[in-house]
């Protein structure tokens, strides 16, 4: 299958794909800090993903994209979300118990590492939601590419 994109979508695509995934990667990891978080960030960084299948087509995106390594890494995001949710259990679900007792994550208020276990569920919830669009996007776009 060949994109039907012209020399300057590819290569607008190439200089912007890397700049969309910093930023979306900056979103997610001060989500605690300013206006975002997990799910903005991650469907950022999607953007990215479903920009590479637009200016690319679905033959390219199928060569890169390995389906198990997303279904993977979708997990991994829940589980962790879930994981650091229950830590505070013996106080109450989502309590967040790095906040005031952790050896890294309870810096001064305002900086990067300042809000216990808020920045690793971030993390996780970005990872969840990149990895679930792009499953999604190709996913659609080879089932219309199937129907045709």
């Amino acid at each position: 299958m060949k994109s039907d994109m012209g020399l300057i979508v590819k290569t607008t695509a190439r200089a912007t794909i890397p700049l969309i995934g910093i930023f979306g990667a900056y979103v997610v990891s001060h989500g605690h800090l300013t206006p975002g978080g997990g799910f903005q960030g991650g469907a950022t960084i999607a953007g990215a993903g479903i920009l590479f299948l637009i200016a690319f087509g679905l033959g390219e995106m199928k060569r890169r994209y390995n389906h198990h390594l997303y279904s993977a890494l979708e997990g991994l995001g829940g589980l962790v979300f879930l994981g650091a949710a229950m830590l505070g259990l013996g106080v109450a679900f989502f309590y967040n118990t790095l906040w005031h007792s952790g050896p890294v994550f309870n810096g001064q208020p305002g900086t990067l590492l300042s809000a216990g276990y808020l920045p690793v569920m971030n993390i996780a919830v970005g990872l969840k939601v990149f990895a679930g669009l792009v499953s999604a996007m190709v996913a659609i776009a080879a089932f219309r590419r199937w129907n045709e």
